[in-house]
């Protein structure tokens, strides 16, 4: 959702402030109704929204997925002029946005899209999709340790929800191991402090997978449209998950 003025200067109707006085000057309508009030948000990709009677157009619907490095925000700008993700999606025309966040330390799957009903569905704290990650951690915990992952660990804003956890590769030589863990929760950088619980403070974090979303082979720093296939098991995925939590590691 964006305020009303945001959308019409976007759309190329007139500048921020000219948007402005046609908003307060009654010229717009949201879904049939005029609007007056500079407050009022809408969705230019669900609502229908005109001008002195004149639609405008509504973005084209496009859904990324983006293999992304670390050391990229996940934002659309930033103030201090670090690397954003839209950094690597100049070919894409539509405006999109993240569906919640990986960390700056973190890589791996993020979805992007213009499409806001599905991103709130995805992001609603009543809904949930699992989430996979490859942790590198230090040392190779043991399976006790692992087990209190998958039952659910106290973590200083509460339990955690029980998780899947895995070996994926054991490293003797360099005293590390790389875990496969599944959360169906998405606290703030909710991986690292789990592994942190345990004593086995993380490495490296991708994350490979996004509910029926995977990542596969998509080289780091690349990106590409989903399927129609994927966007109905992702759509899927929204719709029949249920969980507590809201954030995103």
């Amino acid at each position: 959702m964006e305020r009303l003025q945001k959308i019409l200067a976007n759309a190329g109707i007139a500048s921020r402030r000219k948007c402005e006085e046609l908003i307060t000057g009654g010229k717009v309508t949201v879904n049939g109704e005029t609007v007056t009030e500079l407050g009022v948000k809408a969705d230019p990709t669900v609502d229908e929204i005109a001008v002195n009677g004149k639609k405008i157009l509504k973005e084209k619907k496009v859904y990324i997925v983006f293999n992304k490095p670390k050391g990229v925000i996940t934002a659309v700008s930033d103030p201090k002029g670090r690397s954003v993700v839209t950094d690597y999606l100049k070919d894409v025309k539509e405006r999109v946005y993240p569906v919640g966040r990986l960390d700056y330390d973190s890589e791996g799957l993020l979805l992007l899209t213009n499409d806001g009903e599905l991103a709130n569905k995805l992001a609603h704290p009543k809904h949930h999709v699992p989430k996979t990650y490859l942790a590198t951690v230090e040392r190779v915990p043991h399976g006790s340790a692992l087990e209190k992952l998958a039952k659910g660990i106290k973590l200083e804003d509460g339990m955690t929800a029980p998780a899947e956890v895995e070996y994926h590769d054991v490293d003797t030589e360099n005293k590390q191991a790389t875990i496969r863990i599944t959360i169906r929760e998405g606290r703030n950088r909710q991986v690292r402090r789990m592994f942190e619980a345990i004593h086995h403070p993380v490495i490296r974090l991708k994350r490979i997978s996004f509910g029926s979303l995977q990542l596969d082979n998509l080289q780091r720093g690349k990106h590409r449209k989903l399927s129609k296939t994927e966007l109905q098991e992702l759509l899927q995925d929204a719709e029949s998950s249920q969980a507590p939590s809201s954030k995103e590691d």
